[in-house]
């Protein structure tokens, strides 16, 4: 504590200049009114083309099957109005938030353009809505990866 500082405002300051160098002060908190992201890289500008192919590769060569959903604007988030809830609302809890599934899932995918050019159909076919892509593992069967790919 300097002389002539009081004891909070010496702990105040040490706070902040702590929360400095950790990067603490950068930090945001979520929040869940109108909040509009979806899943993995909801944070990040759209992908291109090449970093969606990166992805793909890297679902294709763990074993996972890709798949397509989408969904129009207004049902593609949970809210009250878009969601039945069956009971309670813990984390992880999944009611209601299943998405049109484009075809069937991509079994035996083995090249990132076949999942590129199944994105560009359903994105042709419908152009207003959010196309993501979510891949399932086959042990388990289920799903291991989902993302936006177009929005």
């Amino acid at each position: 504590q300097k002389p002539g500082q009081t004891a909070a405002a010496s702990s105040s300051t040490s706070y902040w200049a702590m929360a400095g160098t950790t990067g603490e002060k950068d930090m945001k908190v979520w929040t869940p009114i109108d909040n509009q992201k979806f899943e993995t890289f909801s944070y990040l500008p759209p992908l291109s083309d090449g970093d969606i192919a990166k992805q793909v590769d890297f679902i294709i060569r763990n074993g996972l099957s890709p798949c397509l959903e989408f969904a129009s604007k207004e049902t593609s988030t949970v809210s009250n109005d878009s969601t039945v809830r069956f009971t309670g609302s813990a984390a992880g809890y999944y009611d209601n938030r299943y998405w049109t599934m484009w075809k069937l899932p991509m079994f035996g995918c083995t090249d990132a353009s076949q999942v590129l050019r199944e994105i560009e159909e359903c994105k042709r076919a419908y152009p207003s809505c959010y196309v993501r892509l979510a891949a399932f593992g086959s042990v388990k069967q289920v799903q291991v990866i989902s993302f936006l790919v177009h929005q």
